[in-house]
């Protein structure tokens, strides 16, 4: 008679490093690391010069943007734009969120001119244009306030530059206590205006339907009025343009759905919202919610994956996600960007870890830390 019980074997005295863990999946190379302030958007040049972001979430910010020249951070173009003069939000840099180079290997800077996301003023939210060549500014637009909004947070950027004269930009808007939408920017007349303003796609979902899982916990405030409340609720924040430019993609923060829509739909100001909202596409749950997304030549799609340290790829050939990376050392991936050299680039800066969305304790180690992997593609250059 067999004495088995299937409750298997009480344990040995094995030593912790013998037991099995999970695998890393991809070959993570470590690039930078930020012992200051924590980066979150990423950008390379045509001649592989990097640029990196740091908004003003409550950490020491000697400078929101900088080229990271021989493992240094130097303020970039200089350090006098990264001084704010308060009585003249345009003239200087308040807060950056993104920073990308367009096909014509030029610098934008996406300034959100809300620092500890305070509601904007005028001047605030722009778009700043450096030339690589002179690393002097070259064109500034500004937003009027009916298009960058007092709750507006802008967020991430992407360009056609076939479009119109000089080409046009889209950026989201993952305001967390205003309306979400997609903000249009014609270059060559520095005009712009809001597509999907509050639409469903562009909003987080609902703490009931939606509970991110971070680092094994549930990323959701405590009980705020008797409801619980999802941490850092914020609408449309990846961004990626289709290889061909007639697709955006984009996704809530607060949401494992990816969304796309027709560019041509965005880029015509004769159509109504309604018309616009007819060609958006949901292309379903990605397994896990993200924070950046990128896009490449041959029609692939990347996103970040938060809660689980992950990239993502959809497979253009077969639309089936497949796993590039998955490392605990990936803690939030934020930011994508796909270089010339094939590398694709992402932030690591531990956002859940900070203190306001740990009970006011900062839980964050230093270094955050600037990772790529060769992926072997080319980015989509719209020119």
């Amino acid at each position: 008679m067999s004495n088995n019980t299937g409750r298997g074997t009480m344990p040995k005295d094995i030593p912790a490093h013998e037991l099995p863990s999970a695998n890393s999946i991809g070959n993570l190379e470590p690039v930078a690391f930020f012992n200051d302030a924590m980066p979150t958007g990423v950008t390379v040049s045509h001649k592989g010069r990097i640029f990196v972001n740091f908004p003003k979430w409550g950490d020491d910010v000697k400078f929101t943007v900088a080229e990271i020249t021989d493992g240094n951070m130097v303020a970039y173009p200089d350090e006098s734009i990264n001084q704010t003069n308060q009585e003249d939000l345009a003239s200087t840099l308040v807060s950056v969120q993104s920073v990308v180079v367009d096909p014509a290997d030029r610098l934008w800077i996406l300034d959100t001119g809300s620092p500890l996301f305070k509601p904007t003023e005028y001047g605030g939210p722009k778009l700043v244009c450096v030339d690589l060549n002179t690393n002097m500014v070259i064109k500034k637009i500004l937003f009027p306030q009916a298009v960058a909004l007092p709750t507006t947070y802008l967020n991430d950027i992407r360009f056609d530059l076939r479009r119109g004269t000089e080409g046009m930009a889209f950026i989201t808007d993952s305001a967390q206590n205003g309306p979400n939408g997609i903000i249009v920017v014609d270059l060559a007349s520095g005009e712009s205006w809001r597509r999907l303003n509050d639409h469903a796609s562009t909003k987080p979902e609902d703490i009931r339907s939606f509970l991110p899982i971070v680092e094994g916990r549930p990323f959701i405030d405590q009980q705020q009025d008797g409801l619980l409340k999802q941490n850092a609720r914020m609408g449309v924040d990846g961004i990626a343009i289709n290889s061909d430019g007639s697709r955006l993609y984009y996704c809530p923060l607060c949401s494992r759905n990816l969304f796309s829509i027709a560019t041509d739909a965005l880029a015509n100001r004769n159509i109504s919202e309604q018309e616009v909202a007819t060609t958006i596409s949901n292309h379903g749950d990605r397994g896990g919610a993200s924070d950046g997304l990128e896009s490449d030549s041959s029609g692939n799609l990347y996103s970040t994956n938060y809660e689980h340290n992950a990239i993502l790829r959809l497979r253009h050939s077969d639309s089936i996600w497949e796993t590039l990376v998955c490392d605990p050392r990936l803690l939030w991936p934020d930011t994508l960007a796909l270089a010339n050299d094939g590398y694709l680039y992402v932030t690591a800066n531990q956002l859940h870890r900070q203190a306001r969305f740990n009970k006011g304790k900062d839980l964050r180690v230093r270094p955050y830390t600037l990772f790529r992997i060769l992926i072997d593609a080319q980015p989509v250059l719209l020119r």
